[in-house]
């Protein structure tokens, strides 16, 4: 047998060891010395979802999770790998977390960088005592138990046979706001991306354990549910045969104790006239949806292996503004993909002047080893990228500003996240994901807390943030 298929074989098996632990069977763990652990998370909320796996996983086996990597016998970092920026990131970080390791302990490095280019770095980090995979937090009880002090391994096994259930996570965010992996993989092969190849085939998790997830958070106080996946619209499809969003959608508002559900990731060729019917009927479900588009000229669309035309997109907004008149859509753009022209460029930046989406977020095209757009010829210069990003970034201001002051004697529902030293709160509305949209800062003469749903009557408007005062008749949600 292969070494590789070996390291594959040994990680199923540890597979389903980590979930009969998880599931209570704890007679099947095999660790006899205890660890404290650190978790340093990278990327997007699909690797912090991860982490929650991860670390739910260590605990049921019997390590600690801990929040100072100084006081760390391990740390993990799970690193992001999707584009340039993101690989220098987590390279950098992973050597900063490196100085802990003088003081004796494992580094151990996962996600999508190591899933990649796991084999390259194990030469070139000695640092690194175990490198792991995507697939491969379900492993890492046995992994440690078996660990040789000294000895350096690497575990990038590829797990396709469908989505790996297992259990419940240790939330590592605040309990009020929680994300919910509902599928796993990618079988969109746009042309500039790198995702099946790391994550592999779309895999939706079974809509009875996403519910039972659901629940859990629900009672641990989660009042905000945010769906993930690298395709969010594509749910069930694998699973069932056919679109299972909008029936999700509809289970997941039967849960008490969930106030809001947010859609990310969706794919416009797959936002139906159900779903649409769910988002405008479903008091819970959000009027925000998170549509990359990433580009509105269709040569540029063509060349990007994406389904999507110009056409169905403006159809597909118009469907959602109709029928969801409060609609905020989030989408993210590529600029710079090879073969884009000044004419190109022109009819992307007249596209968002014309469509005024609410929330918006660009990405210059990063040249990724192993794809079609990679082998391309007429690539663009990177400073003509970083131009064009800053074009379209600066419309986005005087629309974004604009969208904002639409906002202000209006009240709204906001979710209070933090306490300033002045007594202010900062919390976002109905309108905004955590951490990349806008915020509100607003006073209030009741004392609020993390977590409390209020209605805030917005004063002043600015790019990127609202301020206001809460309404007073209005008691925090608890």
């Amino acid at each position: 047998m292969r070494n590789r298929d070996r390291n594959e074989s040994i990680s199923w098996n540890c597979q389903r060891r980590a979930v009969g632990i998880l599931k209570g069977d704890r007679a099947q763990a095999t660790l006899e010395v205890e660890m404290k652990i650190y978790i340093e998370t990278l990327g997007c909320a699909k690797n912090a979802s991860d982490s929650d796996t991860a670390a739910a996983i260590l605990e049921a086996a019997g390590h600690a999770i801990v929040t100072d990597p100084g006081e760390a016998d391990g740390i993990i970092v799970n690193t992001c790998g999707f584009i340039n920026d993101a690989k220098k990131e987590s390279i950098n970080r992973i050597f900063d977390m490196a100085e802990y390791k003088k003081k004796g302990g494992l580094l151990i490095v996962s996600g999508c960088l190591s899933q990649r280019y796991g084999e390259e770095l194990y030469k070139e980090m000695p640092e690194v005592d175990i490198f792991l995979g995507v697939n491969d937090y379900p492993s890492l009880p046995e992994i440690l138990s078996n660990h040789v002090e000294g000895q350096r391994a690497k575990y990038l096994s590829v797990y396709e046979k469908g989505f790996l259930e297992t259990g419940r996570r240790k939330r590592m965010e605040p309990s009020f706001s929680a994300t919910i992996k509902i599928a796993e993989g990618c079988n969109n092969v746009c042309a500039y991306c790198v995702i099946p190849s790391i994550r592999g085939p779309f895999r939706s998790k079974r809509m009875e354990d996403i519910l039972s997830e659901a629940k859990l958070l629900a009672g641990e106080g989660c009042r905000e549910l945010i769906l993930i996946a690298q395709d969010v619209t594509a749910y069930g499809l694998d699973l069932y045969g056919e679109l299972k969003l909008a029936v999700l959608l509809k289970e997941l508002c039967k849960i008490e104790g969930i106030h809001w559900i947010r859609l990310m990731y969706c794919y416009e060729d797959r936002i139906t006239d159900e779903l649409i019917e769910v988002m405008a009927g479903e008091e819970k479900v959000c009027h925000y949806i998170d549509i990359p588009i990433q580009h509105a000229s269709d040569s540029i669309l063509k060349a990007m292996n994406r389904r999507s035309t110009k056409a169905s997109i403006l159809d597909t907004i118009a469907r959602l503004r109709n029928a969801i008149p409060d609609i905020h859509i989030r989408t993210t753009l590529i600029t710079g993909f090879p073969g884009e022209s000044s004419r190109d460029f022109e009819e992307l930046m007249d596209f968002i002047e014309s469509q005024k989406f609410e929330r918006l977020g660009v990405f210059t095209y990063s040249k990724e080893v192993g794809t079609p757009a990679a082998r391309m010829k007429n690539q663009v210069r990177e400073s003509v990228k970083n131009k064009r990003k800053d074009l379209l970034m600066t419309k986005q201001l005087e629309i974004s500003l604009a969208s904002n002051e639409e906002k202000i004697g209006k009240i709204l529902e906001v979710l209070v996240e933090e306490i300033e030293e002045d007594g202010s709160y900062i919390g976002r509305s109905r309108y905004d994901a955590p951490e990349i949209d806008n915020s509100v800062i607003f006073s209030a003469d009741t004392i609020c807390m993390p977590g409390d749903i209020v209605s805030v009557k917005i004063e002043d408007a600015f790019d990127y943030d609202l301020v206001g005062r809460m309404e007073e008749e209005n008691e925090p949600a608890k």
